[in-house]
């Protein structure tokens, strides 16, 4: 996630002109002077002309629009806490009483400075406490960009205090045998059950309520194997959190996962937890997998997962659910209708099927998953996004694009099941020079021309498939490529977390009054962009913008029609221009944005931003899209 800060000031300029008294009228002529005789009257004096009118006083200063009324709001982005040395913003959460939860991401572990008895040299896992984000003035003054070593140390607010609730290694060693053995954010293989990793990567967080003080807390923990944990919480009349029992949720049910990123909640009360790093789609698409290749093994740690076997990495790269999130035992569901590509997270629409998923990556793609039934992620449809650039337009800060959807096949979580089985026992073994073992990319290509078979090894297909009837595994296990040659824009760069406010977008749908004070009739899902790089600006396909904003980033919006279906992207704020002439932060403006990752929308309509940036503290931002 990376940061940039944006600062919008208004002033207030007033003109007074005074107005001038009107001149005396002119004097009477004198009589004739009389030899000797007495002197003439005076003539009598003229009335006086009339005042000149006032001159018009100066018009004000626009104030910056506040999230309900526009009124006295804060102008622009809000600094509402940064972050230490060396770590990112991670885990936006915002419950419905108002907690916000966020992380702080591999911190230095160099940072020494203490606050409230807490260093910041590893993951930390944290809340705002005393405040009700539901309930936020519009009148908050940014927190200081950090100066002193302890401000750059530590987590500064504009609002609430910072409470940490742990961090990495932590056993929770008194709540006894609630605590967790080994500790937050530790990671042990499947066969081996050996811990291969202390994580410092705490990202997203979801919090499931069980009473109005009271409830579970996941957080995803990003690495090789991937892990969540699920802290128990209640909080006390202060606003304070205590945790009560703390645990890793077990994932041994689907043979691990890989790197857990952002995620979501489900409108039903399910965490939803990414799975990033394991696809490595290339733009270079003349190249197949080696997964297997002796020689080169790097899966930054994968096969630990599972070893001494080898991975199939088709098991990796999903969305998964937690079912029975509350339970002694949380079920773990791996959703492959959803596809598999490097996800930053999804989100599902309040009708419950409609669910909308980014990646994270080099040329990536956005896409919509509709699922066959309501609160039933296992069966539907796969879709990808063609985009259509405004005419005449390159710059991002006003350049919006259309959407049209590209349809790539239907299937369940059973059948494309057995598919991912059928590669369960590739090892290092079959690997043969200059050949895959693994979906090629003449297979994708001809289940892209609707080829009734797959190409044999001699025409490049994988010896897996070569010469079978064709089939929709392609559609499913390399999403990217298949959305990208039946149409769909594969041009995306850092495709990153993406929000909505759930009431919002059902009354804006529906016309329920559930937002209070506000009539809500047009609503948006909230797309983070870290850089707006690389296949964003080459000048080919559909995404040709110019290279302004560069690696500052910025936020986009998806206006949402009354089928929940996306219709339009457009720029909600970008960073600063990109100053490739100079080096570290000063690249990006530091009272603007500078890498966004993940974003969230409040009740109000304001969006919270977390960066994941090259800033020397990264920032976490209000903003208020009504101020554009």
């Amino acid at each position: 996630m990376k940061r940039l800060a944006f600062s919008l000031i208004a002033g207030a300029v007033t003109l007074a002109l005074t107005a001038c008294n009107g001149d005396d009228g002119a004097q009477g002529q004198k009589g004739a002077q009389g030899e000797q005789g007495p002197t003439g009257q005076n003539g009598v004096d003229g009335t006086d002309g009339a005042n000149g009118q006032d001159g018009a006083n100066g018009q004000d200063g626009a104030n910056g629009q506040d999230g309900k009324d526009g009124k006295n709001g804060s102008a622009g982005l809000v600094r509402i806490a940064t972050v230490p040395n060396g770590a990112e913003v991670t885990g936006l959460y915002l419950t419905d009483k108002g907690d916000l939860f966020f992380n702080v991401q591999h911190p230095a572990d160099s940072n020494t400075v203490a606050a409230n008895g807490k260093t910041f040299n590893k993951g930390t896992v944290g809340v705002l406490t005393g405040v009700d984000f539901n309930n936020l003035p519009n009148n908050i003054v940014s927190s200081p960009v950090p100066a002193t070593e302890q401000e750059q140390q530590t987590v500064i607010t504009a609002i609430g205090q910072y409470q940490v609730l742990g961090q990495t290694g932590d056993v929770f060693s008194d709540l006894g045998a609630k605590g967790v053995t080994g500790g937050l954010g530790v990671h042990y293989g499947i066969n081996t059950k050996q811990e291969i990793i202390k994580n410092d990567n705490p990202d997203f967080n979801g919090f499931i309520a069980t009473s109005d003080n009271e409830g579970y807390l996941f957080t995803n923990w990003e690495s090789y194997p991937g892990g969540m944990s699920r802290l128990k919480m209640s909080k006390d009349t202060k606003g304070t959190w205590s945790v009560t029992e703390a645990m890793m949720v077990n994932f041994d049910g689907v043979q691990g996962t890989a790197a857990n990123c952002f995620g979501s909640v489900s409108p039903w009360g399910t965490p939803l937890t990414s799975e990033e790093w394991i696809v490595n789609s290339k733009v270079d698409t003349t190249t197949d997998a080696s997964w297997n290749d002796p020689s080169d093994t790097r899966t930054d740690g994968i096969e630990a997962l599972v070893a001494p076997d080898f991975p199939n990495p088709y098991r990796y790269g999903y969305i998964a659910e937690v079912q029975n999130p509350t339970s002694t035992s949380p079920d773990v569901v791996k959703h492959f209708t959803i596809g598999r590509y490097e996800h930053e997270n999804s989100v599902v629409m309040p009708d419950r099927r409609t669910v909308y998923s980014s990646q994270d990556d080099t040329g990536g793609v956005l896409f919509k998953f509709v699922a066959d039934q309501p609160e039933d992620l296992s069966s539907g449809t796969l879709y990808g996004a063609k985009l259509k650039q405004d005419a005449g337009l390159s710059d991002p800060a006003v350049t919006g694009f259309d959407i049209e959807w590209v349809e790539l096949a239907s299937g369940s979580n059973a059948n494309i099941e057995t598919w991912v089985a059928q590669y369960d026992n590739i090892t290092t073994a079959d690997y043969v020079e200059g050949k895959t073992s693994y979906i090629s990319m003449a297979d994708v290509q001809a289940w892209a021309d609707g080829k009734a078979t797959y190409p044999t090894e001699a025409e490049g297909g994988s010896p897996v498939t070569a010469g079978k009837p064709m089939d929709d595994r392609v559609a499913f296990l390399e999403s990217r490529q298949a959305a990208r040659l039946k149409g769909a824009t594969a041009e995306w760069r850092k495709l990153e977390g993406i929000s909505i406010n759930h009431d919002r977008v059902l009354e804006a749908v529906t016309g329920q009054d559930l937002i209070a004070g506000e009539v809500v009739n047009k609503a948006y899902m909230y797309i983070g962009i870290a850089d707006l790089d690389n296949t964003m600006i080459d000048d080919q396909g559909d995404i040709q913008l110019s290279a302004r904003v560069k690696d500052c980033g910025g936020v986009y919006r998806a206006a949402i029609d009354n089928n929940y279906n996306l219709t339009r992207i457009e720029p909600v704020v970008m960073g600063a221009t990109y100053r490739s002439s100079l080096t570290g932060a000063e690249r990006c403006d530091v009272n603007q944005l500078s890498q966004p990752d993940n974003v969230i929308v409040m009740r109000d309509g304001r969006i919270i931003i977390g960066e994941d940036g090259f800033q020397e503290n990264n920032t976490l931002w209000l903003y208020d899209p009504k101020s554009k």
